[in-house]
């Protein structure tokens, strides 16, 4: 199965729980590897028969459902251990500008263990923004959050285009989290691709009877074979 993904704006992958999202993203990241598949990046081949480029060398920033920080270090320094692994060029957001991004000032001095559920990931999204992705890979990033929570953090991705214009992946099972944050979509069912293109119509168009629905809540059966991302022309 073929999979490119424009390098521009939004892209959300949808589908139901076990249709092959989260393993998209590891292949992309490099977090799980096809043994019968390649990965290319703007051209360039991040796995194929003969390559595989290790995930630290791929300039990708993965949020998961969890937000994963230091517990031994401040919000402060999350975000400075973060900031000191970037490439040596120093490109993509600076410490200041990410921090005004998802409003983190007053948090700065806060012990992380005291933040709360989505405080932590406006940290842990600000953390990988400073690592100076190419790429924004975002594995159900709100899961965990109540709707509360989830309320308050959607403002922060949803700007992340107009301040930085880092291409992401979105994936989400949830309808109302693909239509407000994505500009395409790709749905996944059984680890193929079911359906893809603009948001709206496509997830319109996923008012199936009975037996598609179905179809589509079967746990995923094969891997993702086959991904590419390019520039958008």
């Amino acid at each position: 199965m073929q999979a490119d993904v424009e390098l521009d704006g939004v892209t959300g992958l949808f589908g139901a729980s076990g249709s092959g999202k989260s393993t998209l993203l590891r292949l992309i990241a490099g977090l799980e590897r096809a043994d019968d598949g390649h990965v290319r990046f703007a051209g360039k081949p991040w796995q194929d028969a003969g390559t595989f480029v290790p995930p630290h060398r791929r300039p990708v920033g993965y949020v998961f459902q969890d937000a994963r920080l230091f517990r031994h270090l401040d919000v402060a320094g999350n975000l400075r251990f973060a900031a000191r692994r970037r490439s040596d060029d120093g490109a993509g957001p600076q410490f200041d500008e990410v921090v005004a991004a998802c409003d983190l000032d007053p948090l700065l001095d806060r012990d992380v263990r005291a933040l709360s559920g989505g405080e932590q990931q406006r940290v842990a999204l600000a953390r990988t923004l400073l690592c100076g992705p190419r790429l924004l890979l975002f594995d159900e990033p709100l899961a965990a959050l109540d709707a509360a929570r989830k309320h308050d953090i959607l403002p922060y991705i949803e700007s992340l285009q107009a301040r930085f214009g880092i291409p992401a992946i979105y994936v989400s099972h949830s309808m109302d989290e693909i239509v407000r944050l994505a500009d395409r979509v790709i749905v996944l069912a059984d680890g193929r691709v079911q359906a893809r293109g603009p948001t709206v119509p496509v997830l319109d168009g996923l008012a199936l009877p009975s037996a598609g629905r179905a179809s589509m809540s079967r746990p995923c059966s094969k891997p993702v074979s086959s991904v590419s991302a390019r520039r958008c022309t």
